[in-house]
């Protein structure tokens, strides 16, 4: 059995407070609690060390990214050029353990020919240069709208070096069949991410409120808050917080505007917490279906009623624990039954047989440990 892995973090992993590192925290945390000693990389821009994850990893080792607007100037896009290192090369070259490249922004050492005989791992996150295009079309400022577009042309001319992994572990149903269409000779298992949630754990009772959260500063998520302001709760005066990292100064104005919304920026992961497990109705919005939407998981685990679009869970199993519905006018109906509906014990159950299946930690930490085996023999 592998008792031992590098694993390539693209951020410092911790705080677990947006989508791409709560898939890097909590696998690290299932590998530790499953015996699976980690020798944790890190690329930091900003969150420095933190002693949390020296409980979980075996060592932790911290690299600067090189940001610079002369990156930008290389045909190697600026998220995997920024994230390059001689040190890192030399740290993974001193033992034989697996490498786990987390996200296309880890991988510039994947195809080098030092680590061509090694068991590497490329952990999907998202169809990037899709991902891009999508937040491109989203942006409202012009500078960073032709940044975008031109850092998914790159990522889609460097997606190819994935054929130098061992492993392709891909994250949604939609991404896999992508994968295994472009890539069909390459080894491509669907895994889902890894998550905070252990058991489904609704609070009982009845929320006053609807829920709007995610990481304001992407330009998916304020657009997504915005259309529920102009669309939804511009019609309905049901209260409603939409809760998130660094929004932008026109969304809060925007905000500022309906009596019955409430910002809450930055919040903690305890408040965090606390409002996903008080809100009576979650509203997630999206209008690009790409990767696994993380803070569907964690409201799925500890919230109470769930109103999605069809984007939202595009590529998972996750529509059966959901109100699924794209007409905006059907959502402000469900919004108003759903605000006053008991959340029922016959739900949880069935919420949880769902989530076991396809998202458990240790389900998916299984199926990693199945396919590592392979290389043994």
């Amino acid at each position: 059995m592998i008792n031992e892995i590098n694993l390539i973090s693209f951020d410092v992993p911790f705080p677990a407070n947006y989508g791409g590192v709560i898939d890097v925290f909590y696998k690290l945390k299932t590998f530790h609690k499953n015996g699976v000693k980690v020798h944790l990389h890190c690329f930091d821009y900003g969150r420095g060390k933190q002693e949390e994850l020296e409980k979980y990893c075996e060592k932790v080792y911290y690299y600067k990214r090189k940001s610079g607007w002369w990156n930008n100037l290389s045909s190697t896009p600026y998220i995997v050029k920024t994230r390059s290192s001689r040190r890192l090369k030399r740290k993974l070259m001193s033992n034989d353990f697996p490498i786990l490249f987390e996200g296309l922004h880890t991988c510039k050492l994947l195809s080098d020919e030092k680590l061509q005989n090694r068991v590497k791992i490329y952990r999907e996150s998202n169809i990037e240069h899709r991902y891009y295009k999508h937040l491109a079309s989203s942006e409202v400022n012009w500078f960073k709208k032709i940044y975008l577009r031109i850092e998914a042309n790159k990522l889609k001319r460097f997606e190819p070096i994935v054929k130098h992994a061992t492993h392709n572990f891909i994250v949604s149903q939609t991404d896999f069949h992508y994968f295994e269409m472009k890539y069909p000779n390459c080894d491509n298992h669907f895994i889902p991410s890894f998550h905070a949630g252990e058991k489904v754990r609704i609070q009982k009772g009845k929320g006053k409120f609807v829920l709007y959260h995610g990481n304001l500063s992407v330009s998916e998520n304020y657009k997504a808050a915005s259309y529920l302001l102009r669309k939804v709760f511009s019609v309905i005066d049901v209260p409603l917080i939409i809760a998130g990292l660094n929004p932008p100064e026109y969304l809060e104005l925007e905000i500022k505007s309906h009596p019955h919304v409430t910002l809450i920026a930055n919040p903690d992961e305890e408040k965090m917490n606390e409002l996903i497990e008080n809100a009576q109705v979650h509203f997630l919005f999206t209008h690009q279906a790409t990767g696994l939407k993380l803070k569907l998981l964690n409201v799925l685990y500890k919230g109470r009623h769930c109103l999605v679009n069809s984007k939202m869970v595009e590529g998972t199993t996750l529509a059966e624990c959901c109100h699924l519905e794209d007409d905006k006018d059907k959502q402000i109906l469900l919004i108003k039954e759903l605000i006053s509906k008991e959340f029922e014990a016959e739900e949880v159950t069935h919420r949880t047989n769902i989530l076991k299946e396809n998202y458990s930690n240790e389900v998916n930490f299984n199926r990693i440990m199945e396919v590592l085996k392979s290389n043994e023999n």
